[in-house]
């Protein structure tokens, strides 16, 4: 019998970091990328409109945007969590002006 042991991560830990998780919904354009922190996954939502917005760039496939500005989603998703700006259901939602 094989015994695999599991350790919940520290709750306690500010760390914040960007797992290779995105998604894309297509009746809400809005695209989703996962953060990490305290030990849960935090969905953090963008507008497409907002992104092309801010970088003037309108790719045939909308999650192109996501993977050439990840970074900069990245940044601002850390800040509104650092902020404690979470929605009601524990997302975060990076605006425009966040961005």
């Amino acid at each position: 019998m094989i015994v695999t042991s599991y350790k919940a991560k520290n709750t306690d830990d500010e760390t914040i970091s960007f797992p290779r998780l995105q998604c894309w919904n297509p009746i809400t354009e809005t695209a989703t990328i996962a953060a990490q922190h305290r030990g849960k996954r935090v969905s953090c939502r963008v507008r497409i409109n907002d992104l092309r917005k801010k970088f003037h760039f309108f790719p045939d496939q909308p999650m192109e945007l996501v993977t050439k500005h990840r970074v900069e989603i990245e940044q601002a998703a850390r800040k509104l969590i650092e902020r404690k700006e979470f929605q009601d259901d524990g997302s975060i939602k990076i605006n425009y002006r966040d961005l």
